[in-house]
């Protein structure tokens, strides 16, 4: 029989996309990394473009199709039609329904992203406990923005506290404040990214203003909770000497930082854009070198922080 407890947990829901098993990127020690759906943001490098949407979404895999058509007849909405690509689907007609899915005996189409209770979560987690014990780990949400579910990610939260499990967010800040207060007190480490200090350029390059970002991310340090920055850097939008001397100006200010994690720029993500048929806007990009790397890390470590690459 069900424990009313344990009713309780399983009573909220949420949609994820991925649970990463020993992950040692996300935080301390080995880690569970659970994949939140749905970004208020809509960055230009983002490598994770399946978990913009909040609801599941239908990704094609043009190097597996088999061209037997069954997607393009099984589609109620008409959706999907032949192209130079393969059998592509109209984004306009397409609602992710996932008929296509079912009937593609080549896999070449798969759902990304799935409803499930806080217990199920739990469940998964609790089989990695060993794991965090044994190496000072434990569980992180990113996404997405998993600040965008806040009831499902706060129950989560609340039982990973009652079982002992350390717990990261590994956030943009872009949420309300009362939201990200309410949950600091369940979660151990903050992994926050910092992207551009210009207020135009962030706006520009990710869809909305940096002012609650940082108005957040100063919040959090003054109530003393523990922060690693995450700063992407990005040729061309904000690896210049200006935008990274402000970077690090601002977070030498604040208390709390850890460290900071610079992240260069990679491209691996570009056929994540082919097969949900968007858009890459920086598929031209060069990966950085390890002296620019360098580079920047001492602009950093000039402000007396300490840095740390990837991760």
């Amino acid at each position: 029989m069900i424990s009313r407890e344990r009713r309780k947990c399983a009573l909220e829901k949420g949609v994820i996309f991925d649970i990463k098993r020993y992950s040692i990127h996300d935080g301390p020690g080995i880690r569970d990394t659970v994949f939140l759906k749905g970004c208020p943001l809509r960055c230009w490098w983002c490598h994770n473009p399946e978990s913009q949407a909040f609801e599941p979404v239908v990704i094609y895999k043009a190097d597996r199709c088999i061209g037997c058509g069954a997607c393009e007849r099984v589609c109620p909405k008409g959706a999907i039609r032949l192209t130079q690509r393969g059998f592509v689907a109209d984004p306009e007609l397409c609602d992710n329904c996932g008929a296509c899915v079912k009937a593609c005996p080549a896999e070449a189409r798969e759902l990304i992203g799935q409803e499930v209770t806080t217990q199920w979560i739990m469940d998964e987690i609790e089989k990695d406990v060993l794991f965090f014990d044994e190496s000072k780990g434990g569980v992180t949400f990113s996404g997405g923005e998993p600040l965008s579910q806040p009831k499902f990610l706060e129950e989560l939260l609340m039982e990973c506290k009652k079982k002992d499990i350390h717990t990261a967010i590994d956030t943009t800040g872009y949420a309300p404040t009362e939201v990200l207060m309410r949950i600091a007190p369940y979660v151990d480490l903050f992994l926050y990214d910092i992207k551009l200090m210009d207020e135009k350029k962030h706006e520009f390059y990710t869809g909305v203003s940096n002012q609650l970002i940082l108005h957040n991310l100063h919040a959090l340090s003054e109530s003393g909770a523990s922060i690693w920055v995450r700063v992407p850097v990005i040729p061309g939008v904000n690896d210049s000497q200006e935008e990274l001397d402000a970077i690090s100006s601002f977070v030498s200010t604040l208390g709390g930082v850890e460290h900071v994690n610079l992240l260069p720029y990679h491209g691996t993500a570009v056929h994540k854009y082919e097969q949900l048929g968007m858009s890459y806007l920086l598929k031209d990009l060069k990966n950085l070198t390890k002296e620019e790397v360098g580079k920047f890390s001492r602009i950093f470590e000039d402000k007396n922080l300490k840095v740390k690459i990837g991760g």
